[in-house]
């Protein structure tokens, strides 16, 4: 079989989310597994926390669905809602929490009947400009939602535009706006991402979100001791197929890109864009090989990369070849830093992972 697989460390998954614990041990922290764990497998992941975590959260109703499917049966929270009045009865069906972000979503909760109250999280706009109602108008609405008998568990949550940042002066102004406006409706709050949960702990309200933080990805800008104790989940590893030597000035891919500047060993690798991997990597981004850094030489092709192995002598055909992640021999290349050669984020590169390639779960990565 193809030798290109994301292995997926659910220990890993389980530290992380008990280093956001430990982040702030007075919140409660709630899994959010959107966009299938963040190309980890939703189902997997999920089952993997469920002892640990009082609630899961994703982006939408379907997802909820395959969680409960799938034999999940913690809370579930729809962090952008519902997206039409028709899934509010699948809502009550499936015992799931949503937040409200308009007022048609107001409008629609207030005019249904569920078999139970329906808890809900109010999300208030603080300076994100995205989802959420104006601070200014959130009190009518917080009240109208308390008077009414289709909602229960009533919370107010908003989100962090640059909780990532060392520069903490909007956060600060997004952070006053929605502290001021919870304590004049006494609301519990939900406000910290994974950043926030990491770095922020004014941020640390009755629940938490962390997200990224999960799956082993540092999403500060700036590295810290917490940050430095996550540990990477998803190790997107593949082997050499073929080896071939070039004289100096020979072209490598396609458009020639990468040229030998002296006399080089190179290695095919069976990975792609095809499979997920980003086309934008830059000549030098890194890889491991048998746990030795080494780096991509040449554009990415669909099904094939291909990385210059000149200076290790021990690279063979089937030798370990790590993308991001831990190899086998223990050595870690971060996701974060291969991000980095290809002008994007971490969270691309791991929702990014297409379903060609299967996930094996394991409790750790030896």
């Amino acid at each position: 079989m193809r030798p290109l697989v994301a292995h997926i460390d659910l220990d890993a998954l389980r530290h992380n989310y008990q280093l956001a614990c430990r982040c702030a041990p007075q919140s409660r922290s709630v899994a959010v597994i959107k966009a299938d764990a963040y190309g980890h497998g939703a189902v997997a992941c999920a089952h993997a926390l469920e002892s640990l975590v009082p609630a899961f959260a994703v982006a939408c109703i379907e997802e909820a669905i395959a969680l409960r499917q799938g034999g999940i049966n913690k809370p579930i929270v729809l962090l952008e809602g519902i997206f039409s009045a028709d899934e509010l009865p699948l809502v009550d069906r499936y015992g799931l929490w949503t937040a409200v972000h308009s007022a048609w979503q107001v409008e629609a909760l207030t005019a249904f009947s569920p078999s139970q109250p329906i808890p809900v999280w109010l999300k208030v706009d603080s300076g994100m400009h995205r989802l959420g109602f104006d601070v200014h108008e959130a009190q009518t609405i917080w009240q109208r939602l308390v008077d009414a008998p289709q909602v229960t568990a009533l919370h107010l949550m908003s989100h962090f535009a640059t909780a990532d940042a060392s520069d903490g002066g909007y956060f600060n102004q997004q952070i006053q706006r929605v502290q001021a406006l919870a304590k004049a409706l006494d609301a519990p709050l939900c406000l910290a991402n994974s950043p926030a949960t990491l770095a922020w702990p004014a941020a640390h309200g009755d629940w938490n979100r962390p997200g990224i933080m999960l799956y082993g990805s540092d999403p500060l800008e700036v590295a810290n001791d917490t940050t430095r104790q996550l540990r990477p989940v998803m190790s997107l590893r593949s082997e050499i197929i073929a080896l071939r030597e070039l004289d100096e000035g020979e072209p490598v891919g396609y458009a020639g890109r990468w040229r030998a500047k002296r006399r080089s060993r190179i290695a095919v690798v069976a990975a792609g864009y095809g499979d997920g991997y980003d086309r934008h990597a830059m000549d030098g981004t890194p890889v491991l090989v048998n746990g030795q850094r080494c780096a991509i030489a040449g554009k990415v092709s669909m099904d094939m990369l291909t990385i210059d192995v000149t200076d290790l002598k021990a690279a063979d055909i089937g030798s370990e070849v790590v993308l991001w992640g831990a190899a086998s021999t223990g050595e870690v290349l971060p996701v974060d830093e291969v991000a980095g050669y290809c002008d994007t984020i971490s969270y691309t590169l791991l929702t990014g992972v297409l379903p060609r390639v299967p996930r094996r779960y394991q409790e750790s990565l030896v």
